[in-house]
């Protein structure tokens, strides 16, 4: 695990207090003067993130006057590493160098010293001193910009890989689109014509009436592809609603058109938010679904009413009296009621009752809005 950083205001201070500490070990308090320039210094590296180049010309007499080079390297290192004028950075660097190598006072200085043996290797030692800081300073630009490149990269790929994977769905989706399309969308119109057929044909009147059901079923699920179909053909290009989306005003009609024999008892009183109407409209579908699918002969009851905030929609039928029919399932009605419930915040239960039949319970905030 990577270390974390420590925040820009400690360091500063921290940085402040080492080079009083710097000043306190290597200036005599006595020498005002001398004290005053390197009190100057450490403490206008406080402004060395804002104005390094300020920062830097202010702590220069600390390097003149003092022993005391914690704020001048400082300052240099920060002035190295905010800026890019290599040239500048130069005469920074030597400017410390120079301060840093003649004796103060200047006057003190005999022509004599400068022919002493030690003189190049103190000289070499201080323009290696303020070569230091600077190499350093744009060592650490180098590697910021390294890092922001690299993000950027990183940014560009991640963008790369979700430009490929919206391409990929969009072939899935219009290779779906033409299977609807082709098949789906064929078979529910031969049985469309089908049912007419049998609805003008036939002399039975029940027989009628069950082929005029399922050719308005047909219909209707024909209009429904028709909307699927370009949703999917969209490609996710833009946002496509499966419009007009289904209400508690439709409540009614799709009990009604159910197919079976089924009562709606609704007590809601308030309007509730779009979101939630769908969810109570879509879990009455699915249930009245699997009772004509699998309790043939039973009779439904649909109940809807707010309680404490709670919107309860139970959906219960009669145990069935003639065998169900074995009809194709890929058993995701539940699990889809039980997931969009959990979007909105509720939850979906379901089980047999004590008389045979089977109940589907929905509870969701009423004031639930996403």
């Amino acid at each position: 695990m990577i270390p974390r950083r420590p925040p820009a205001p400690l360091l500063d201070i921290a940085l402040v207090a080492f080079a009083l500490w710097d000043a306190w070990a290597h200036v005599d308090v006595a020498e005002r003067p001398a004290m005053s320039w390197a009190l100057l210094g450490a403490l206008a590296l406080a402004l060395r993130r804002r104005l390094p180049l300020t920062t830097f010309v202010l702590t220069l007499p600390t390097a003149t006057v003092t022993d005391a080079v914690v704020a001048p390297m400082a300052a240099l290192y920060t002035l190295a590493s905010l800026n890019r004028r290599r040239l500048l950075l130069a005469g920074c660097a030597l400017a410390y160098a120079v301060t840093d190598f003649m004796p103060w006072p200047w006057s003190s200085l005999k022509a004599t010293e400068l022919a002493q043996t030690n003189t190049l290797f103190h000289l070499s030692y201080t323009l290696a001193t303020a070569a230091a800081p600077v190499f350093l300073g744009q060592l650490v630009q180098a590697r910021r910009e390294l890092s922001l490149r690299l993000a950027d990269i990183s940014e560009a790929r991640e963008h790369e890989r979700l430009l490929t994977a919206q391409s990929v769905l969009a072939k899935e989706r219009a290779q779906l689109a033409r299977e609807m399309h082709d098949v789906v969308s064929h078979q529910v119109s031969l049985i469309a014509v089908q049912a007419g057929a049998l609805q003008v044909g036939s002399q039975d009147a029940g027989t009628r009436r069950a082929a005029a059901t399922i050719r308005r079923l047909s219909v209707e699920t024909l209009d429904e592809l028709r909307h699927m179909v370009s949703v999917l053909r969209a490609s996710g290009g833009r946002s496509t609603e499966l419009t007009p989306q289904p209400s508690l005003a439709d409540v009614e009609r799709l009990v009604a058109a159910s197919g079976i024999e089924a009562k709606l008892e609704v007590d809601l009183g308030e309007e509730l938010p779009p979101t939630v109407q769908r969810a109570v409209y879509r879990t009455v579908q699915e249930a009245l679904t699997n009772v004509r699918k699998h309790a043939p002969g039973a009779v439904a009851t649909v109940r809807i009413h707010r309680e404490d905030g709670v919107i309860h929609t139970t959906v219960t039928n009669t145990a069935p009296t003639r065998p169900a029919l074995a009809l194709p399932s890929a058993h995701h009605g539940l699990a889809g009621l039980r997931q969009r419930a959990e979007l909105l915040g509720g939850r979906v239960t379901s089980g047999p009752t004590a008389h045979g039949g089977f109940e589907l319970r929905l509870e969701l905030p009423a004031n639930r809005n996403r």
